[in-house]
């Protein structure tokens, strides 16, 4: 078995472990995350700031993150009477990751996110129900950027 794994060595290097080097986490560290405007950019942030830096104080920057979000919410099921039984919340980002020192965008691309909510004939379950939904998708681009993220670092020469 060890032999199988010893080939392996050269092409292979665990995301959050490091191979002789710095790992993942704390290339993460080194990463400014920029203001994401409106509430769900505040949720993306605050998810992503917490995911990179593990509640602990970043290092100096050495990267710097920008995010570009754009909501927006469909009604679902019609009813006869025409209201709604549920509704579906999208988050779209555009990101990219830039070197400061150089200024080059080193990754960008998107990412996107569902979540569904059920309507209720009482309000504050509405608009609780949709908050729910608005932060579960929050968390799926927060989630799907730091693997990005931290994937495209641990390839990035120390």
């Amino acid at each position: 078995m060890s032999l199988a794994l010893a080939g392996c060595e050269g092409g292979f290097r665990p995301l959050y472990g490091s191979v002789g080097g710095i790992g993942a986490d704390t290339k993460m560290a080194e990463v400014e995350i920029a203001p994401i405007p409106g509430r769900g950019g505040q949720r993306i942030r605050n998810e992503l700031i917490f995911k990179a830096y593990g509640g602990g104080d970043p290092l100096p920057p050495r990267y710097r993150l920008e995010v570009a979000i754009k909501e927006s919410s469909t009604t679902t099921l019609v009813l006869r009477d025409g209201t709604s039984a549920g509704q579906i919340f999208q988050i779209d980002a555009k990101f990219q990751l830039i070197d400061m020192a150089s200024k080059k965008v080193l990754l960008a691309g998107n990412s996107q996110s569902r979540a569904t909510s059920e309507r209720f004939s009482n309000v504050y379950s509405n608009v609780r129900a949709g908050d729910d939904a608005q932060e579960r998708a929050a968390k799926v681009i927060a989630v799907d950027l730091k693997a990005r993220i931290a994937g495209f670092l641990s390839t990035v020469p120390t």
